[in-house]
């Protein structure tokens, strides 16, 4: 099992942006090409500094059957320069609404004031909450920084006896369960 890493997940963004389109303007096209959703796999908690990178993440998540919620794409009336209390409660509504929340880590995730928010809301309300790690190289396992740690992150690798890839949640480096067989009973996996 590694990480996701950057390389990997901007060449899945480019499959959609080719070489001349803008990975926020293939998003929000994407949006608008689909009927409003009132339930998600995965609310994908992100810095808005990682257009393409959420691109791509979104575009491997669904390559594996997961609906996926981004906020700037669903809700775009969100003025994210002006947060009130009716657009945290938005954002709330929408979080009820996901099965889980992949916290996308990342160099620009530090600087995000609501990416803490959203994994403490998720982990209170559902629990299922896992890390995405998308680093430079690919790590054989992911400890996080500070309270992320507590958290197990997920990647991509085939089982024992198979080539197929599938969606794997880790507590580092020792235990690991199927996407399908944790989100049946997150807490039970940390």
């Amino acid at each position: 099992m590694s990480t996701f890493t950057e390389g990997r997940i901007r060449q899945r963004a480019q499959r959609k942006t080719g070489n001349f389109r803008n990975a926020t303007t293939v998003l929000k096209e994407e949006v608008a090409a689909t009927k409003v959703k009132t339930s998600f796999d995965i609310f994908l908690s992100h810095s808005t500094s990682d257009a393409e990178i959420i691109l791509g993440v979104k575009g491997v998540l669904e390559d594996y059957g997961k609906s996926v919620y981004v906020d700037w794409l669903e809700d775009p009336q969100l003025d994210r320069s002006n947060v009130t209390a009716a657009s945290a409660e938005v954002i709330r509504l929408r979080m009820r609404q996901c099965k889980s929340l992949v916290y996308v880590h990342t160099a620009n995730s530090g600087g995000s004031k609501w990416m803490p928010w959203e994994l403490g809301y998720f982990d209170g309300f559902n629990g299922a909450v896992a890390i995405l790690p998308v680093t430079k190289s690919r790590e054989a396992s992911f400890k996080g920084q500070e309270y992320l740690g507590i958290y197990p992150y997920i990647d991509e690798a085939p089982s024992k006896g198979s080539t197929v890839e599938e969606i794997w949640v880790n507590k580092g480096s020792t235990a690991s369960r199927r996407w399908a067989n944790w989100i049946n009973d997150p807490r039970a996996f940390r």
